[in-house]
């Protein structure tokens, strides 16, 4: 069974909080995890919305349902019902023990304003995200933790470029990770379906939900690029209030995730318009169609899934390296660029550029010299991570890391917990 590198994160939060919410694709895993730990130490009751006849019960009565329950319990699905949260806010302020409630969602429940103004201080919420390549591998990853160190640890030869784009087109959906590439396809066919069918019904009723999935296709082709909603507008076909709600609901379902631009007070010259990326990038390689047989001939198509392969490498380890960052792009009006940049608590700064190439130049660097430029005091490194296997310093402060940096700097072989 793979070790969830969040396993601890989530521990702690059940030991000190009433109510820990663990949210994040369909098929993630959550479950799995939740029922392991429902499990262990003072057991607790499971429940899964996702069962129509516990469904109706919730919906039903939704105070005597969390009443009927004396001890600690897990509801999974929880997004099914929304009517259960007034009930659990009644529970809570009548008993505050810690770890009292385990929920898990498919759907971001804290996007309505009502949930999330009953929860407020009695919850906490953690991500669980398809596999990061650490877990995959077996070990904690320690690259941002690494990234804020005073010097960078040694990372190890890299691999292949087909073998790193391998990896984004493989994705991280557990299913996924064990399937030939031939099975990949059927698998996550079937998932859209699933995920445009029934969930986002659940959390709102879409009218024209029969454009969605020609949508989803358009931001696949447009991913880790600065989204636009004028031009996606025109090309879908759909008003631009209509398609903000779906590209909404389409975060809200986990599917997509905006990373937005980084701004400071140094200079207003800063584009501040967001970048749209996919949370697993096996299914952003099948809905654009990418194959490694393809991307060997055309390179110019493994930029964008490079790209949002790190990015979401990097979100998956936020939850758990030492160093609490946010994520960010940087672009100026006149065009430098940085793909990724890391800010942690102190408000230091780490520039990621991002190479689907196997060389690197002192050119790929400009934009990060023109981060440094602009925010002197508050950079900390910048490096350009690439698909070819060496490290190599460009100048102070500056570096070229291969791609499987990401889980081979700092990492630490997992221990059962």
């Amino acid at each position: 069974m793979v070790h969830r590198n969040i396993t601890p994160a989530l521990k702690a939060a059940l030991a000190d909080t009433p109510i820990v919410l663990l949210t994040g694709a369909r098929q993630t895993g959550k479950t799995t995890l939740v029922r392991r730990l429902a499990s262990q130490g003072r057991k607790a009751k499971y429940l899964t919305l996702d069962d129509p006849t516990t469904l109706a019960s919730a919906q039903c009565d939704p105070v005597e349902f969390i009443g009927e329950i004396a001890g600690p319990m897990v509801l999974d699905e929880v997004q099914r019902c929304p009517g259960l949260f007034p009930a659990i806010k009644t529970a809570i302020d009548q008993d505050r023990r810690p770890g009292r409630f385990l929920l898990t969602g498919s759907a971001n429940v804290l996007l309505l304003p009502k949930i999330s103004e009953s929860l407020a201080g009695r919850i906490e919420v953690l991500n669980l995200w398809p596999f990061s390549q650490g877990e995959i591998e077996g070990v904690r990853e320690g690259f941002i933790d690494s990234l804020f160190s005073g010097k960078l640890t040694p990372a190890g030869t890299g691999e292949s470029r087909s073998e790193s784009i391998g990896r984004a087109l493989r994705g991280g959906y557990p299913e996924v990770v064990g399937r030939k590439p031939a099975r990949r396809a059927p698998w996550f066919g079937s998932y859209i379906t699933m995920i445009l069918g029934r969930d986002i019904r659940d959390i709102a009723h879409v009218e024209g939900l029969s454009t969605l999935p020609r949508l989803l296709d358009l931001l696949a082709a447009r991913a880790a690029t600065l989204l636009q909603f004028a031009e996606l507008s025109r090309s879908a076909g759909i008003p631009q209030t209509t398609l903000k709600r779906y590209v909404a609901l389409f975060e809200a379902t986990y599917l997509t995730r905006e990373i937005r631009p980084w701004s400071t007070n140094v200079s207003k010259r800063l584009v501040k318009t967001p970048k749209r990326m996919f949370v697993d990038t096996g299914l952003l390689g099948h809905l654009a169609g990418l194959t490694e047989k393809r991307m060997a001939g055309a390179p110019d198509l493994a930029g964008a899934l490079v790209e949002n392969f790190v990015a979401m490498e990097l979100e998956k380890q936020a939850g758990w390296s030492r160093a609490k960052v946010r994520t960010f792009h940087f672009r100026t009006s006149s065009g430098a660029e940085v793909d990724l940049l890391l800010e942690n608590e102190e408000g230091m700064i780490v520039g990621v550029e991002v190479k689907a190439s196997s060389t690197v130049g002192k050119g790929d660097f400009r934009g990060l010299e023109t981060l440094r430029s602009m925010a002197p005091d508050r950079f900390h490194r910048g490096v350009v991570l690439y698909t070819g296997r060496e490290t190599l310093p460009f100048g102070r402060g500056m570096h070229a890391l291969p791609i499987s940096a990401l889980w081979k700097m700092g990492a630490r072989a997992n221990r059962a917990s």
